[in-house]
């Protein structure tokens, strides 16, 4: 079964950046989209970002577009989230999520989409 393993999170003064990691267990992504979604406390799971291991596009929220940046690996087994010039709103527990087939380009923000999940690592942009 796809697991993953989350990484890169942390505390950052507003305007820093933060790189996160999604590493696929064992398995390569080829056949799947993988999104990145956000919840900030008392608030509803956001879709961040979704990239197409199949070269589709990459698509952006509006509010992180022009700031955050989603890539793989060659081998296609992690996943990255570059987050730069970091806001307080942006403070969350950010989770990577995988799907088989098209995601990307569709409804890609609807969590509902994605059987599988990583645990989720911290974001805290403060001063």
């Amino acid at each position: 079964q796809l697991q993953f393993v989350e990484s890169g999170g942390g505390l950052v003064q507003p305007g820093g950046s933060l790189r996160l990691s999604c590493a696929a267990s064992g398995v390569i992504l080829n056949n799947y989209d993988v999104a990145w979604f956000r919840q900030a406390p008392a608030k509803e799971h956001e879709g961040v970002s979704c990239i197409s291991m199949r070269d589709v596009g990459t698509y952006y929220a509006d509010s992180v577009r022009g700031r955050f940046t989603s890539s793989r690996n060659i081998r296609k087994t992690t996943v990255y989230l570059q987050m730069n010039s970091l806001r307080p709103e942006d403070t969350a527990v950010y989770y990577c999520a995988a799907a088989p087939g098209l995601v990307c380009g569709s409804d890609w923000g609807d969590r509902r989409q994605y059987p599988y999940w990583g645990q989720g690592t911290q974001v805290t942009v403060s001063s």
